[in-house]
């Protein structure tokens, strides 16, 4: 019968583990305010009707909604350098592809949450004498808002997740960590259980928090 050794794995390598938790943490935080801010300007752009900006707009966002976010990891890590001329850093590469994956989801997020809101509202606005920022700002935005918060986060979880990737470009994140943990204790079992119980522990609050969100009638 298998004898578990989670002491010589967990404990025996702290200092470790504590390096990829917090590299862990750093990047999901990261990625996904990048992601944000990327989706709120790519999303209020595709709402112009400027063609010249809306078409990169959608481009990006079927270009990286329609490939695994592992390939574009691996890209920008092999590929960028090669065509900008210049070494990039893994963790720069992996940082880029991760919040370029989650701006695209969060683009059609913000786009989706404003178009949601009745037009009528804009309209009976604008007759009272608002500007369109007015209008945006003070009605549009905080009713779309609340819309969002579900889906955004929703996807925070997915891109907290897609952390562990990192590993392939030798990021040294908890997924990471426990390869090399596993290269010397030829624990599997206990490292990537390890592991596991790390991603569900830190997500299931978060988890549950969005299923609250989505439950409440007034979102």
């Amino acid at each position: 019968m298998y004898e578990w050794n989670f002491n010589m794995v967990i404990f025996g390598y702290g200092a470790l583990w504590l390096n990829g938790l917090l590299v862990t943490l750093a990047y999901a935080a990261g990625t996904i305010i990048c992601g944000l801010v990327i989706g709120v300007f790519c999303g209020m752009g595709l709402l112009t009707k400027r063609w010249w900006l809306t078409v990169p707009i959608h481009l990006y966002v079927e270009l990286f909604r329609c490939t695994p976010v592992l390939v574009q990891i691996v890209w920008f890590y092999f590929a960028l350098p090669v065509i900008l001329g210049v070494e990039i850093p893994a963790w720069l590469a992996a940082g880029i592809g991760l919040s370029l994956y989650m701006g695209c989801f969060a683009t059609e997020i913000f786009r989706g949450g404003i178009v949601s809101i009745d037009k009528g509202q804009w309209m009976a606005a604008q007759a009272i004498g608002m500007t369109s920022w007015q209008v945006m700002s003070h009605i549009i935005l905080p009713q779309a808002f609340r819309r969002m918060v579900p889906p955004l986060v929703n996807q925070s979880t997915i891109q907290f997740k897609n952390t562990s990737l990192l590993y392939v470009v030798a990021v040294p994140d908890l997924m990471y960590t426990g390869y090399l943990v596993v290269s010397e204790t030829y624990r599997p079992l206990e490292v990537y259980t390890g592991v596991a119980l790390a991603y569900l522990v830190l997500l299931y609050p978060l988890t549950q928090w969005a299923k609250k969100l989505e439950t409440r009638r007034d979102l």
